[in-house]
């Protein structure tokens, strides 16, 4: 996980406690959490099993905020499928089209996988795309408070184009308190 995912909800006005990957959803829940956060790491996220199966119990419990790896273990938990790119995206100055908002979003990445769009049950939505190659960049549930997006909102290539998904997080796990 970066520290500066921690900065960023820390600074945010968020108490964040960090548990490992591989805690499970009765763990996680037992701490009475008003969120969770899927952190960034590395590699192929399929063989993750405890993590997919952790989020799965998660999923309606309490809002979930995914971040690269993050996003493509919520969106293997929720159904889809992943596959190897060809070449990956990395670097800054990524094109990300919100297709919620119509806006285009300058993002930092790095990453080797990506979410299977056709994959991905009814009840997902494919909420960013990557503009380069048309994969998915975000994805988030209709009906519980989870989403999810496979670039770094912390790492601020835009300045600031992404710092609203922090907010987007706050405003689902505030819905959820009420």
């Amino acid at each position: 996980m970066k520290w500066n995912i921690l900065r960023h909800l820390s600074d945010m006005g968020f108490r964040v406690s960090v548990v490992p990957g591989t805690a499970t959803a009765e763990e996680v829940l037992a701490q009475n959490p008003d969120g969770v956060f899927l952190s960034n790491g590395p590699g192929d996220p399929r063989p993750l099993d405890y993590a997919i199966s952790t989020i799965r119990g998660l999923m309606g419990k309490t809002p979930i905020f995914g971040i690269c790896l993050g996003q493509q273990l919520l969106g293997l938990a929720l159904g889809g499928e992943i596959y190897k790119l060809k070449f990956g995206h990395r670097g800054a100055n990524q094109p990300v089209l919100n297709k919620i908002t119509n806006h285009v979003e300058i993002t930092t990445q790095n990453h080797g996988f990506a979410l299977n769009a056709d994959s991905l049950p009814g009840d997902v939505e494919v909420t960013h795309l990557n503009l380069n190659d048309q994969t998915v960049e975000g994805i988030r549930h209709k009906s519980h408070p989870a989403f999810g997006v496979q670039y770094h909102p912390e790492a601020s290539a835009g300045p600031h184009d992404s710092q609203y998904l922090f907010g987007e997080f706050a405003r689902m796990m505030a819905a959820a308190k009420a």
